[in-house]
């Protein structure tokens, strides 16, 4: 420990290396549940490039694991301490290098928070659409690390989709560049998509290069009440097989509306089963809503109504977005499902979870990308209570079971981390595990990044 204190301190500021076990305490975990974290040795907060380097050089040579952080919003425990690691907090690397409106790029250190660069891109009349519902507080390193997604994701694609290039600190201190700032490129293999969703297993990113759009127009929305979640979700279908191309189509079930009417005071209909909010922002907003009302009116809503103007259409969003924080006020604790399938199964997977909810006795609340079959089951329970707790746990392995007999993922955009090692396993299959343990190896021989993560 001494060793590794001294070390680090030769080539990093005295502020940048935190040692006192009350302060690394609080970057043991993410927001995830049922995550096991251990006790990191030391917090590292470096601001360049060069101390990276030195972190990870120092790490190798005396074989101290090494977890990545960004603001730990993470859902999966990905970001959570190993005993005795180096836990390298980026969160100071937080300059916004280059904003270039003719190249449509942004570059960007991995601190950057992502609602920081959606408004500094805005002023130059671009946009930056993957937006998680943290966004508020998120980085686009921790966002690059677990391929995240958002509200916008039916239209506009993930994270994934917006990383052209990065610069990455290998395990071994070495510096890499991968991709390109230009529109096109296929020079060998595809190293900045393997990056992107490894969760800081196979080096540390230090700069992204991100693609921008042209900022759309301000997008209308529209709220569709249903006597069942079935409805919904044949609205949805009803909405994606005629072609519209919505800027968001979002489903909130029941257990979701009153609790986000409890924590706000939205006026919600709480009395309605599922509500389907759907927005445009292409250039008559006004008309698509309109064509949308009626499919969701044709599928079964009570009421489809567009609102009025800009604000109330923020309102509505604002709504959606506090979903997740408004069901962790039903019990004490919550575990928060990331469960993808075909929009076209997305009924039976709605049902399917409200089976398990009452097999289980719980409360499970649910929120959902619905225009691309993300949806979010948060199952609530009392932490307290050894058998809820149990049944919890037993209720979100079901969950992904349901999700995987449909077709899907266990994960559109939260990540694996701790939360679903063993799932990933059952997705991949043996020779998946093999290839991607094989990947891990080739860059971090020793399995000092982030280690008991992913596999």
């Amino acid at each position: 420990m001494d060793d590794l204190l001294e070390r680090l301190r030769e080539h990093l500021p005295a502020d940048a290396v935190i040692s006192a076990p009350d302060i690394t305490a609080s970057y043991a975990h993410d927001m995830a549940s049922f995550c096991a974290a251990g006790s990191p040795a030391v917090v590292v907060l470096p601001r360049t490039v060069e101390e990276v380097q030195h972190v990870m050089r120092t790490a190798t040579a005396l074989r101290v694991p090494v977890v990545p952080q960004g603001a730990r919003t993470g859902l999966s425990g990905a970001a959570n301490a190993s005993d005795g690691c180096i836990v390298l907090s980026l969160v100071k690397m937080d300059r916004i290098l280059e904003i270039n409106p003719v190249d449509r790029v942004a570059v960007v250190e991995p601190g950057v928070v992502n609602a920081v660069l959606s408004r500094a891109v805005h002023e130059h009349g671009l946009y930056y659409p993957p937006d998680p519902s943290s966004w508020e507080m998120c980085t686009i390193g921790g966002n690059i690390g677990t391929a995240s997604g958002g509200l916008c994701c039916v239209k506009y694609g993930v994270t994934a989709e917006y990383v052209l290039g990065l610069e990455v600190v290998l395990a071994d201190g070495r510096l890499m560049s991968t991709g390109r700032r230009t529109a096109k490129g296929v020079a060998g293999y595809d190293l900045t998509r393997l990056f992107v969703g490894s969760e800081g297993s196979l080096g540390i990113v230090v700069k992204a290069v991100l693609a921008l759009r042209p900022s759309p127009p301000p997008q209308l929305a529209l709220a569709a009440e249903f006597g069942s979640a079935a409805a919904a979700c044949d609205a949805v279908v009803r909405i994606m097989e005629r072609g519209h191309a919505p800027s968001l189509l979002e489903l909130m079930d029941r257990t979701t509306i009153q609790a986000v009417n409890r924590m706000a005071n939205m006026g919600l209909p709480d009395t309605t089963e599922a509500l389907l909010l759907a927005a445009f922002d292409s250039t008559d907003p006004a008309a698509d809503l309109a064509a949308v009302g009626a499919l969701c009116t044709a599928a079964g809503a009570t009421q489809a109504v567009p609102a009025e103007d800009v604000a109330e259409s923020e309102l509505l969003l604002q709504a959606r977005r506090l979903s997740l924080t408004a069901l962790e006020t039903i019990k004490s604790a919550t575990m928060i499902d990331d469960v993808c399938v075909p929009r076209s199964k997305l009924a039976a997977m709605l049902e399917g979870t409200s089976a398990i909810a009452a097999k289980y006795e719980l409360t499970i609340g649910v929120c959902a990308h619905a225009g691309d079959g993300n949806t979010h089951p948060v199952v609530c329970f009392d932490a307290a209570d050894e058998d809820e707790s149990r049944r919890a746990r037993e209720s979100f392995d079901e969950i992904m079971a349901l999700g995987l007999e449909l077709g899907g993922t266990i994960t559109g955009e939260h990540g694996v981390g701790v939360l679903k090692k063993e799932w990933l396993a059952r997705e991949l299959g043996p020779v998946g595990i093999e290839m991607q343990r094989a990947v891990k190896h080739a860059f971090d021989p020793l399995g000092l990044l982030n280690p008991g993560k992913l596999f």
